[in-house]
């Protein structure tokens, strides 16, 4: 299906750290967080990307944020018209990044039938699986007790 409608699309810089062989790793990557469409032109979106570049919190910070706290945020405008922000709150700081996209393209997920099984698969799994259940062993009957006796 093709479509041409505008986005506002919004990554935070997620950091992982791992360590292996006593060096420890900052790894950074992208990720995307939101993505809102926008219901009018390019003009539109590119002003509310830039609300979205002024006012999102990202998640990692609004973690540890109290009620009315507001972070340290510094907004750059690239010259490809999307924005890169730094913000700090304490001795947190992350990054997010806002642009604007045009959705072209989507698809639904489809998922085929399974193949046929053939001859060798059906026996394999014939040997994999476990020995039929047998009827679990009864209980032997428990003699009488003594009160039982004594009532008959």
């Amino acid at each position: 299906m093709t479509t041409a409608q505008w986005y506002v699309l919004v990554e935070e810089d997620t950091r992982t750290t791992r360590s292996a062989e006593g060096v420890v790793f900052k790894l950074h990557r992208w990720t995307l967080a939101a993505g809102h469409p926008v219901d009018g032109p390019e003009e539109q979106a590119l002003a509310m990307a830039e609300d979205a570049a002024l006012n999102h919190l990202p998640s990692f910070l609004a973690a540890y944020a109290n009620p009315g706290d507001i972070p340290a945020r510094q907004a750059f405008l690239t010259p490809d018209g999307s924005w890169l922000v730094h913000l700090k709150q304490r001795h947190r700081e992350c990054h997010i990044r806002v642009s604007t996209a045009r959705l072209v393209h989507t698809r639904e997920e489809t998922q085929a039938a399974p193949p046929p099984a053939t001859l060798k698969d059906k026996l394999r799994r014939a040997l994999q699986r476990p020995p039929p259940a047998t009827k679990p062993p009864t209980k032997p009957p428990t003699p009488p007790t003594p009160q039982q006796d004594r009532a008959e």
